[in-house]
């Protein structure tokens, strides 16, 4: 069985994908399309008695039907008189059974799709969601984001036509073996007609399936320049830079329709040829059957109704191919993308966190992106319900540090714990369950106020109770209250309704809103005017005790206050202290606090 595993998953990619999500049930589907090509086979072959009564009735020649024969033989032996009526009726009986039969084929593999589709979003997102901080920032966006929207929609058609090829496949078997059953000779007609349009679609096959590569990989260009130019769009305005980054944006588009023009005209080479190549081939067997094979009428109206029947098949089944070629390039795009989500899954540890107790410590630890080292050796100790800053010059580290606290990036040497427990053996989300977080870019959902504070907790007395608390320390309560649909207010893609300073205070009321432990406050008075700030620093001082406050900060005077300033330069820590300690002892912390005209 392993091997035989190991056959299909090296032969039959495409199968062997489909069939994880699916299992057994891809049999089923496969049993009910083998149901429909039977019941239309014997409903067929029913025409040939009917046709001999049309011309004597009293003469029905079972011979005639080669091993067919049984199905008359039948009819006489349950004492069913071969009148008419009771062929016609016979044969009416086969169709609607297999109409019967296509229903529930054609339901089930609607059925499997839908399946297929949300178990493969539901593991997509599930994998994304597992790896790690470190990887993820380090992928390419554009991918991510075309591969989990676009290219899961033409997965899903890639299926569709698999099958569809597939199901044809299964009717060109079926019809074969009633040809066989009939005729041998008649058969080896079909296999041959069927190797020789292969043959010539062969090439079409080829440059379909690249032509849909590169349009996998052109849209996952150009998914990344959109999200660029949409992100970065007020600087591209503001510096006249629009129509030449839009170039670029541009050239990517040609790329893809080309791309697309290609697939759109082999399939319409395809399309074209299909009923030509059959009538070629239909008029060829019916020359060589009377000719050649002195083959009667009957038997060659017979054979004529399995020929076209498998040839017809056959060509459904190289266009549905086609087509699933076409999209071919979207399915490994998405296998790829699985397998290199799967190899990035973060490994987290046993040991799950349900407060935090004591402090958080740092040992020898160092960190870097490959050959770049960013932390070297960094040795401190964070007390539970005390408050450090973090300062230094841009790039000197802090917001590295603070992540690696956070446990979204893991030290690549010495070690990170939480009440003397080591990261590596701790539940990551456990202790992230117990963190506020807010950052320099405000986090804003397109949704209401509400929502982005409770994060769509239910409107529960305690939780009301609990969200206008966190309007109040946020200096949000008083904005909030004057408009017009107060917390039930939209905020827009981005709260493009919102100032900066209003989209920081949202963000740090979701975070106050919180039953947390440690509050991480990275740049987050950074776009408050002066008042604001003020007020909000007020709040931050009167938090002192109660939470567990880490800041990453610019503007010292928010961080006068707080129990002790970590001085970073250059990766390390340079001094330890209060303010007051490092204004007297420390020139550059002087020379910091001059520079922002802070008094003494």
């Amino acid at each position: 069985m392993k091997h035989i595993k190991k056959l299909i998953a090296r032969n039959f990619t495409s199968f062997a994908y489909f069939y994880r999500y699916l299992r057994y049930r891809i049999f089923i589907a496969v049993f009910l399309s083998i149901a429909v090509g039977m019941l239309d086979g014997f409903g067929l072959s029913m025409f040939l008695p009917l046709l001999q009564m049309v011309n004597d009735a009293d003469a029905v020649d079972a011979e005639s039907l080669g091993n067919l024969s049984f199905l008359v033989e039948g009819m006489e032996h349950i004492g069913i008189s071969l009148t008419l009526f009771s062929v016609l009726t016979v044969m009416t009986l086969f169709f609607v059974f297999k109409g019967i039969a296509q229903f529930s084929s054609k339901s089930y593999r609607i059925i499997l799709q839908q399946r297929f589709i949300r178990n493969m979003r539901l593991q997509l997102l599930d994998r994304l969601n597992k790896i790690g901080f470190k990887d993820f920032v380090t992928s390419d966006v554009g991918r991510i984001q075309n591969t989990m929207t676009g290219e899961v929609e033409k997965v899903s058609g890639a299926y569709v036509y698999y099958f569809q090829a597939f199901e044809q496949f299964i009717l060109v078997m079926v019809y074969m073996g009633f040809a066989f059953f009939v005729d041998l000779k008649f058969a080896l007609l079909v296999s041959i007609g069927g190797g020789l349009t292969n043959f010539l679609y062969k090439k079409i096959y080829e440059n379909t399936k690249g032509a849909s590569r590169k349009l996998t990989k052109d849209s996952n260009t150009y998914q990344g320049q959109v999200i660029q130019h949409v992100a970065n769009f007020k600087y591209l305005k503001a510096t006249g830079l629009t129509a030449l980054f839009a170039k670029k944006l541009k050239t990517t588009i040609k790329f893809i329709e080309a791309s697309r023009k290609k697939i759109g005209i082999y399939g319409a080479i395809l399309d074209s040829t299909r009923e030509p190549i059959l009538i070629v081939v239909v008029s060829a067997v019916i020359i060589i059957q009377t000719n050649v094979l002195g083959g009667g009428l009957g038997p060659i109206l017979i054979s004529l109704l399995f020929f076209y029947r498998a040839l017809g098949s056959l060509m459904n089944m190289q266009n549905a191919w086609n087509r699933f070629l076409a999209r071919s390039g979207s399915l490994e795009n998405v296998l790829d993308f699985q397998n290199d989500l799967e190899r990035k899954v973060f490994r987290d540890g046993e040991i799950r966190l349900e407060r935090f107790r004591e402090s958080i410590s740092l040992k020898d630890v160092s960190f870097g992106f490959g050959s770049v080292r960013i932390l070297k050796n960094i040795n401190l100790e964070i007390p539970k319900n005390a408050s450090i800053a973090f300062v230094g010059e841009s790039g000197s580290g802090k917001t590295t540090l603070v992540n690696l606290i956070t446990g979204l990036l893991q030290a690549e040497e010495g070690e990170t714990a939480i009440d003397g427990i080591p990261y590596h053996q701790l539940q990551l989300t456990s202790l992230q369950q117990r963190i506020g977080y807010i950052t320099q870019e405000p986090v804003i959902f397109n949704d209401t106020v509400f929502n982005n504070i409770t994060f769509w907790s239910e409107r529960t007395a305690e939780n009301m109770e609990r969200f206008k608390a966190a309007l109040e320390k946020a200096s949000l309560l008083e904005f909030v209250e004057g408009l017009v649909a107060k917390e039930e207010t939209e905020l827009g893609h981005n709260g493009i309704n919102l100032s900066g300073g209003q989209k920081q205070r949202i963000s740090i009321a979701r975070e106050l809103f919180k039953e947390v432990d440690i509050l991480i406050m990275d740049e987050a008075t950074s776009a408050l005017d002066s008042e604001t700030e003020k007020s909000i620093q007020q709040n931050i001082d009167d938090l002192h005790g109660q939470y567990t406050l880490l800041i990453v900060a610019h503007r010292l005077s928010t961080i006068r206050n707080v129990d002790r300033i970590v001085l970073m330069s250059k990766g390390k820590i340079e001094e330890e202290g209060n303010f007051e300690q490092l204004s007297q002892r420390i020139p550059k912390f002087k020379r910091m606090v001059d520079l922002q005209k802070i008094s003494l």
